[in-house]
């Protein structure tokens, strides 16, 4: 049992009991499910929507050509990533908002109130061993589905959230971190160093009564996103001495989902050796150190994947993100980030080369020329 101010206990068996009931009878139902938000007994913009320009990327020519395989980033504007690239011109951000819901049921990580479901844990399906003894006032949930699956987007929306949700109720997240799998395969854990630096002190919960749940729709990059973004780059920096430098490289090396750059660690020595770049290798460091290594790069580089955050976090209006791009697995979620925060974003596509892709140094370079702040 949980000992939190903001936190009482229930009759273990009274909740175990209804636990059951309510899952079974939310299981078993011909109804479709229907969204959480839609059963709110209040609904209320915390921030307006605003208009932004989504210019295009800076690339190379024929670079698209060599896309064999498209992600659809399931961000706002959802257009496909080759219009993406090219630019879109103005584009509307929606607001953000928060719901206020009664009676919620926590169930092994996911969600249930009368026929909505939300699943936010992969794996919670189990029957078996249900046994909810938390009962919770208010609660505000903070956490994404895509947060507790992936840890950039943990770090570039879920850490955002959790402000929000500071003001609204007893904080909650479903993600223990020591389990968490993308975490685990970066092979360090960083979410604990981020969490203390930034003073976050969530609850995490699989199992919980809530009379009174808020939840959040934070996913549109609007100025209020932006400004919040910012503001948790300005914490982590004031951790460590920052001083201008060129940049950044992030390697990714085996972690995560399999991108093999064939010529990873050639490419990030080439850039230390003729343009004075920081060669940073996450899963060998531990938050001190890859905060101190990203403060003041004016341009970050990598291949495509969360760990880009780590130096996105940190870059500043103006600052510069290349991406190196699979070119079966085209994915730009980060140039959403890019366009909110007044940065430049660019890309090279790889050449497939066995099991995994190489990119030409000589193309780094000359995108690299392209920015403005390096031309």
């Amino acid at each position: 049992m949980l000992e939190f101010n903001a936190l009482s206990s229930g009759s273990p068996a009274k909740w175990s009991l209804a636990a059951y009931k309510h899952l079974f009878n939310t299981r078993v139902s011909r109804k479709p499910p229907i969204a959480l938000e839609s059963l709110a007994i209040k609904t209320w913009e915390i921030a307006p929507g605003s208009s932004a320009i989504a210019p295009p990327a800076f690339f190379l020519p024929n670079q698209l050509e060599r896309v064999t395989g498209w992600e659809e980033a399931n961000f706002f504007p959802y257009e496909h990533p080759r219009r993406t690239m090219e630019g879109l011109g103005p584009v509307q951000h929606g607001p953000t908002r928060g719901f206020l819901l009664k009676d919620v049921w926590m169930i092994d990580g996911a969600l249930y109130k009368g026929n909505a479901k939300s699943w936010l844990t992969p794996g919670s399906s189990r029957l078996p061993g249900i046994r909810v003894e938390n009962e919770i006032q208010r609660g505000a949930l903070y956490c994404t589905t895509g947060g507790n699956k992936w840890f950039g987007t943990w770090l570039m929306d879920d850490c955002l959230t959790y402000r929000l949700a500071c003001d609204e109720g007893v904080p909650v997240t479903t993600a223990p971190f020591a389990t968490n799998v993308s975490v685990a395969r970066n092979g360090i854990l960083h979410a604990p160093g981020y969490e203390s630096w930034l003073g976050m002190k969530p609850v995490r919960l699989r199992n919980a009564f809530f009379h009174e749940l808020v939840i959040f729709d934070d996913l549109s990059q609007n100025q209020n996103k932006h400004l919040r973004f910012r503001a948790m780059g300005e914490q982590l920096l004031s951790h460590v001495n920052a001083s201008a430098h060129p940049g950044v490289f992030i390697l990714r090396g085996g972690t995560g989902d399999l991108r093999k750059l064939r010529n990873e660690m050639e490419l990030a020595e080439r850039l230390r050796d003729r343009r004075g770049f920081r060669i940073l290798d996450p899963a060998k460091s531990d938050v001190p150190t890859i905060v101190a290594a990203c403060a003041g790069a004016r341009t970050v580089v990598g291949i495509e994947g969360s760990h880009l955050i780590h130096g996105v976090n940190v870059l500043p209006p103006g600052g510069s993100l290349l991406v190196l791009q699979p070119p079966n697995r085209f994915l730009c979620f980060f140039k959403y980030l890019t366009d909110r925060d007044r940065q430049n974003f660019g890309f090279v596509v790889g050449i497939p080369e066995g099991d995994g892709f190489r990119i030409d140094p000589d193309e780094v370079e000359r995108t690299l020329d392209l920015f403005p702040s390096n031309g």
